[in-house]
């Protein structure tokens, strides 16, 4: 067991600070420890819902590889580790109505204005996050990608439908060829049938993942169409399968939570493919010049 007391002092007391921890530590773990976490990132209910047992089976280890895993990352045991996941799975359950009540009693004598500033901070607080960690390189290697593109499929389910709605006003005032994968009649696998590797997808899924934008994402990767990622873990399911993608970790508020850092990612890149096919256009040759 390590006794060193400042690494007893890292260790994470949320989900959101555990995610972080296995991310950053992920390159370094042996391969059975990076394993279980992988899976516990991806399947966070199973974790806090499973026995030891159960859960060993379901990520194909060791039920002694889950108690290593812990003391890994400074627990003093995995029951220590799982109420992390227990403790998510409360706050994440809160219905609507319960977000108001603990908005309500949490509020002051200002209660809008609290509660405008509490939204605000959590704003900031991702778009904060997502400056100091988006990788400039990566930008360009998906602005590249999807500049090329004959047509971009957008493809995003339930909280995270905003972004590929605003994606498709943008790509529809800049000229860009581009198919929104969500039809209120139910063909969208039919729809992506149609892509081919000379076009490009953009997805965007957030935990708990959206099953058809999964599937609908791995079946173009699949079939060679790359696919441009936004999503929340390096070991999201959506970037297992992604040419590129983007971690965006959005900050809540009392339960809600925010789209700030990746709306302005997905304002960021129809902008920015315009611009690289603007540029390209103006560096091929006239007709006259060749001869």
């Amino acid at each position: 067991m390590d006794n060193d007391p400042q690494r007893h002092a890292r260790v994470p007391r949320d989900f959101e600070s555990l995610r972080s921890t296995i991310i950053e530590r992920k390159a370094s773990m042996p391969k059975r420890l990076a394993q279980v976490a992988a899976f516990a990132l991806g399947n966070p209910d199973e974790i806090a819902f499973g026995t030891t047992a159960s859960i060993a089976a379901a990520s194909d280890v060791q039920p002694s590889t889950l108690v290593r895993l812990a003391h890994h990352l400074g627990y003093g045991g995995f029951s220590d580790l799982q109420s992390i996941f227990r403790e998510r799975l409360r706050d994440r359950t809160l219905s609507y109505e319960e977000r108001l009540v603990t908005l309500e009693q949490s509020s002051g004598d200002d209660e809008d204005a609290n509660l405008l500033s509490g939204f605000i901070a959590a704003a900031n607080q991702s778009v904060n996050r997502l400056a100091a960690t988006v990788q400039s390189d990566t930008f360009t290697k998906a602005v590249n990608i999807l500049a090329s593109a004959e047509t971009i499929y957008l493809i995003a389910k339930r909280r995270s439908y905003p972004l590929t709605a605003h994606m498709t006003y943008a790509f529809s005032k800049l000229n860009i060829r581009h198919q929104i994968v969500a039809s209120p009649n139910g063909v969208d696998p039919e729809m992506v049938q149609f892509a081919s590797p000379k076009d490009a997808a953009i997805a965007a899924s957030f935990s708990p993942y959206a099953a058809d934008s999964l599937s609908q994402s791995q079946e173009l990767a699949d079939r060679g169409v790359p696919v441009i990622a936004i999503t929340d873990s390096a070991f999201s399911p959506l970037a297992a399968c992604a040419t590129h993608w983007f971690e965006v970790a959005e900050a809540d508020f009392a339960g809600f939570r925010s789209l700030s850092a990746s709306m302005a990612l997905t304002m960021a890149l129809p902008v920015a493919i315009a611009e690289r096919r603007r540029k390209g256009q103006q560096s091929k040759p006239t007709k006259g010049k060749m001869e």
